[in-house]
């Protein structure tokens, strides 16, 4: 079965990022800088909005929301993931001697992503939840609010969650959320 990607223009998308044999780089200081950095770099480029996002050690989930007539998320994850391998220093980057390393890639990242298009409000405020969540969900923190690499702290500021969502219950997430 051949998988097609979705090709619809000015849409939301939820996609997760994981790095090459899920090597826990991610959050030191210097690669979320660089991150950051890389992010900077394609949006100037090629704008689009970050609607969610979080930074795990060994992944990342975020949802975008492109421009009217633009459907090439692909490029955009291409050009943040050679920005940020180009740059990674060597102890931040994991083995570079094994991997995709020999077809000219650096062995940061798995070499495809996980995307899926947000269908309607609901769906959108399912997969906010599942990424601001997901810090909890790997027994990292107690609390979402407790995670630094998140835009959870946004939504509290925006009044769309109380600092405490998360922290006082478990959430049910839907199972179905990155296994579409």
């Amino acid at each position: 079965m051949h998988y097609k990607r979705s090709r619809a223009k000015g849409a939301t998308f939820f996609f997760t990022i994981v790095t090459h044999k899920r090597q826990s780089i991610l959050c030191h200081d210097c690669n979320v800088a660089l991150l950051r950095e890389s992010f900077s770099h394609v949006m100037s480029r090629h704008p689009f909005t970050i609607d969610a996002f979080v930074l795990l050690p060994d992944h990342l989930h975020c949802i975008w929301t492109l421009p009217e007539n633009d459907n090439d998320f692909s490029n955009r994850w291409r050009q943040i993931k050679g920005h940020f391998s180009r740059n990674c220093s060597g102890e931040f980057r994991g083995d570079v001697t094994a991997g995709h390393k020999n077809r000219g890639e650096q062995t940061v990242w798995q070499r495809r992503f996980w995307e899926h298009q947000i269908r309607d409000e609901t769906d959108f405020i399912r997969h906010v939840e599942y990424t601001h969540y997901n810090p909890v969900k790997h027994g990292l923190v107690n609390s979402p609010a407790a995670w630094p690499h998140s835009t959870f702290r946004r939504y509290v500021t925006q009044g769309l969650y109380h600092a405490e969502w998360g922290a006082d219950k478990e959430i049910a997430l839907d199972q179905n959320i990155g296994n579409e």
